[in-house]
């Protein structure tokens, strides 16, 4: 059952489920604030061949949001924060990283931070999946496919970076 009783009342898992999706939501949002001008900027850069059309991320990002939503309620909801503060506070870290990638992209064309930023975020995602694995092998498994998108969106970040160094600058 997805709302079990031994977790609290079914209220308190329902809000807490929400709590995460509203934080995950949260960081979606401050990325489509940064990415007004996505779509004209995308379609003006040199891509490689393998880079996916602009009209994918948001259904994929919409996907992982909510996956990753998931997995923060499955860590949360047997004891809250006081039942795993590190892990739950690296995934609010995560999350931050998350959102400040769009912004070095594109709104400030940054493509060297970008890049390093998003290597960052790799490691604190996996740092997530490990660290959520020790509570709950469900959230760590529902992370995975967040960090293989930013496996993916790291490779096309260099691409990108390095196939227009005069719309998106170095360090």
């Amino acid at each position: 059952m997805f709302f079990n009783s031994q977790y609290g009342s079914t209220a308190r898992q329902v809000f807490g489920l929400l709590g995460w999706l509203l934080l995950s939501f949260l960081a979606a949002a401050a990325g489509v604030l940064a990415s007004v001008d996505v779509p004209e900027f995308y379609a003006s850069l040199n891509q490689p061949s393998w880079a996916p059309p602009a009209w994918l991320f948001g259904p994929a990002w919409t996907v992982l949001y909510i996956l990753i939503a998931i997995a923060g309620w499955l860590v949360w909801r047997p004891r809250g924060f006081a039942g795993a503060p590190f892990a739950l506070s690296l995934f609010i870290v995560q999350m931050v990283f998350n959102a400040l990638w769009t912004w070095l992209f594109f709104v400030w064309h940054l493509g060297a931070w970008s890049f390093a930023e998003i290597l960052f975020l790799w490691v604190l995602i996996a740092s997530t999946i490990a660290v959520f694995w020790t509570h709950s092998r469900s959230a760590a498994l529902l992370l995975v496919p967040y960090l293989m998108w930013v496996t993916f969106a790291s490779a096309l970040n260099y691409a990108m970076w390095t196939l227009n160094p005069e719309k998106l600058a170095g360090f």
